[in-house]
């Protein structure tokens, strides 16, 4: 892993979490539209970049729905060099947020392979129903040569193509953000348990600010400021439910753990 830019945290044990290929097909699979860059065909080698909505194929590559009159399109018939950034939003500090580039080569999609994309595309935008099948329009699929994530400050890394493709988004993808709001609304006392049990002991508040298979992230108050802390769970949990029995169970062993008060 690479960690250029910023310094990482203090090391401290480490706690199982989703590798960077799976944080990277999680983010491309939640995410709706990026920041398209192609190669200027008006002012040759220099980058152009359009907002750019896009459905991953079942590898997590962005399926592009492109009209031939759009100035991307006529920089890819030029060169069809391009990379789509996808980044996470809802972050005060933006660096803070992660990101993922996949660079490759875009092309559009054979006959064959329409019906498949035109169905995959319009369950992410249905708006496109009423262009989708314009002729001007045509599917393009951005097939890929390199893949570079940010997780946030300090973890950043290239990854095999090979590995992005072949791993696949976490099984709490679609239902994290439901958990969270509703931890942070229903139960900020049982964050603060568990992150005196099992995080900062002088921890004064916590809030949940996300949560995957293996566990989730806590942002802690303490008496000298906010502090981010990994939670494992004791197994891997694979949907809603599971999760929901797993953070009982883990807060009714907090509990005997933390005195109270």
């Amino acid at each position: 892993m690479s960690s250029h830019g910023h310094s990482a945290p203090p090391a401290g044990p480490s706690v199982p979490e989703p590798s960077f290929a799976e944080q990277a097909r999680t983010l491309v699979h939640l995410a709706r539209a990026g920041s398209l860059g192609t190669l200027s065909r008006r002012h040759p080698g220099h980058p152009f970049v359009s907002v750019m909505p896009y459905a991953p194929d079942a590898r997590g590559r962005p399926l592009l729905l492109i009209s031939g009159l759009a100035m991307h399109t006529q920089n890819l018939d030029a060169d069809a060099r391009a990379s789509l950034l996808v980044a996470q939003s809802g972050h005060e500090d933006p660096l803070a947020m992660a990101r993922v580039t996949l660079m490759g080569r875009a092309g559009r999609l054979p006959a064959a392979e329409r019906a498949a994309a035109r169905e995959a595309y319009l369950a992410r935008h249905p708006n496109a129903v009423h262009w989708v099948d314009y002729g001007d329009f045509a599917f393009w699929r951005l097939e890929l040569t390199d893949v570079y994530f940010v997780g946030g400050f300090g973890a950043m890394d290239w990854l095999p193509v090979e590995g992005y493709e072949a791993a696949a988004p976490d099984p709490l993808a679609d239902a994290a953000a439901g958990i969270l709001r509703h931890m942070n609304a229903d139960h900020a006392d049982a964050l603060l348990i568990y992150a005196r049990a099992l995080g900062p002991a002088a921890a004064e508040a916590a809030e949940m600010t996300a949560v995957d298979r293996l566990g989730f992230r806590l942002r802690v108050r303490t008496a000298e400021g906010f502090q981010g802390c990994r939670i494992a769970f004791p197994r891997e949990v694979r949907d809603a439910g599971q999760c929901r029995r797993v953070l009982t169970e883990m807060l009714e062993e907090c509990r005997a753990r933390v005195p109270p008060g």
